[in-house]
């Protein structure tokens, strides 16, 4: 169990009432600003903002849109059950929120606002507005780590710079780590400070169509939102983490955990997760010690991001910038045929087909098709990235930027320019019996598992037998891998010529 309290900040009761601004921290428990705010204020309202700023530049059908206004109800309802009044739970506005939260505070009387932190350059900005604004008013704006268990500047080396490589930081890390770290904000115990809501703020969470939105054709299957589903997918892992550091390998294999787009947008505490694995590692639960290290990883590109906000839209490695990377009318049409999945190699094929379909991509599968679409393909990382961005109901900036300059080379501790992956290889070890590939390419689901892999080199009767027709039903490989992977160590020579 984790420690019962935390402390309250300068004092109790510090104003007569606050409000706390939910952002990517959509849950009730373990909260850091929320609970800071019941500890401060005698009377605390809350608010999240459909912020149009993000809303009007996504595209009219996003899962994500959909996961937050299920997680809102909930959270609504959350909200309404702690403050035990008809009237309680929370303030949704549609709006622009630096202009929509200071006005809100105005019209609320509150002297103070609190939030989580977001390091997100376009999110800094935004609040760094807020402050000036709500200061003008002589209001105060406080926000507090919640999105990590260390951010920002709390683990550094022993000179006092930023990591740049994983395994140091990672030491340096779980020396660090404490009970005080991972213990949890006891909000449930001071809710009776929640305020009800003003009559012209009691309407419900907006319908998706009101905002503009259309359904998805097809939802994300399986993804539980909010904070229960949230919790039900943490009970379902924990019955089998002592598996993950095998089975997360295998996108066939129900391995991972799926909360990633939990942890995102904040339906589950990231100290409530770490500080089970932590203690599960410490028993000797091999899964749950490599499960730790990816949260690890998460702090790690979260303080990367925060330490060299340069790594958005430029490489982390300055050197990587000379790369010329294939444009023009051939490259647009490669680019292309891996987002469609079209490339002719199947996993790659596969894994585009599973993030288009439902959001989502198993992690090695991640690695795969950035690889290719960088060291097959010669196409910028940046477009991939991009892409991800769109398309992935987990994104998350720091991550998604990590992820990308790993796998082109590009980035902090990434993998050296010359390693490459095969997609080949990578299908036959990660996916032997074909399942996950038939499972999103059915028109290749009767080839023997053998010519699976490489539907290029089956035997005629092979293909014949399984109805594939090559150029047809099922396309020809658009690059020879070999040959690629040749163009791709002298593309990024420009990099050791650098070096040197």
């Amino acid at each position: 169990m984790a420690p019962s309290s935390r402390p309250c900040g300068p004092s109790e009761s510090s104003y007569l009432s606050g409000l706390v601004w939910f952002r990517r921290d959509l849950r009730t428990a373990d909260h850091a600003a929320l609970y800071r705010a019941l500890t401060q204020c005698k009377q605390v309202h809350c608010a999240f903002v459909l912020d149009r700023e993000i809303l009007d530049g996504l595209p009219r059908r996003d899962r994500r849109v959909e996961f937050i206004l299920a997680s809102l109800e909930e959270l609504d309802a959350s909200l309404r059950a702690l403050c035990g009044h008809p009237q309680g739970g929370l303030i949704v506005l549609h709006a622009v929120a630096s202009e929509a939260i200071p006005a809100l505070a105005q019209s609320l009387g509150v002297q103070a606002v609190f939030a989580n932190h977001d390091d997100e350059p376009q999110a800094l900005a935004r609040d760094s507005l807020v402050r000036t604004r709500l200061a003008a008013a002589g209001k105060a704006f406080h926000t507090f780590k919640d999105h990590t268990i260390f951010e920002r500047s709390e683990v550094l080396t022993q000179t006092g710079n930023p990591y740049s490589v994983f395994t140091p930081y990672k030491n340096a890390w779980l020396k660090k780590i404490d009970a005080f770290q991972l213990q949890s904000y006891p909000v449930e115990r001071h809710a009776h400070r929640l305020a009800p809501r003003p009559q012209a703020h009691c309407q419900p969470v907006p319908a998706l169509a009101s905002l503009g939105f259309e359904a998805s054709v097809s939802p994300a299957p399986g993804l539980p939102t909010g904070a229960r589903g949230a919790q039900q997918l943490f009970d379902d892992f924990l019955g089998r983490i002592e598996r993950y550091d095998h089975a997360r390998d295998f996108p066939a294999v129900k391995g991972p955990s799926y909360l990633s787009v939990h942890l995102r947008f904040g339906t589950i505490s990231p100290r409530v997760l770490a500080r089970t694995a932590h203690g599960l590692a410490q028993a000797g639960n091999p899964g749950a010690a490599t499960w730790l290290s990816e949260l690890i990883w998460r702090d790690f590109y979260f303080q990367i991001l925060h330490h060299h906000p340069h790594v958005v839209g430029h490489s982390f490695k300055p050197a990587y910038d000379a790369i010329q990377w294939e444009t023009g009318p051939e490259a647009d049409a490669l680019f292309a045929a891996w987002c469609e999945g079209r490339t002719g190699y199947p996993l790659v094929d596969a894994a585009m087909a599973q993030i288009n379909q439902t959001g989502y991509m198993h992690n090695r599968l991640r690695m795969v098709v950035a690889s290719f679409l960088v060291k097959d393909l010669g196409i910028d990382w940046r477009r991939g990235e991009a892409y991800f961005a769109t398309h992935l109901n987990d994104f998350d900036l720091a991550a998604n930027n990590g992820g990308w300059q790993w796998a082109s080379s590009s980035g902090c501790d990434a993998q050296p320019y010359f390693r490459i992956f095969n997609p080949v290889s990578q299908s036959e070890k990660f996916d032997p019996e074909g399942k996950f590939i038939r499972r999103y390419l059915p028109q290749l689901a009767a080839l023997p598992a053998k010519a699976l892999h490489a539907p290029w080199l089956a035997r005629p009767l092979e293909l014949q037998e399984a109805g594939v027709h090559l150029g047809a039903t099922y396309p020809l490989p658009v690059v020879e891998h070999d040959a690629a992977r040749q163009r791709t160590l002298e593309r990024y020579a420009v990099v050791k010529t650098a070096a040197g």
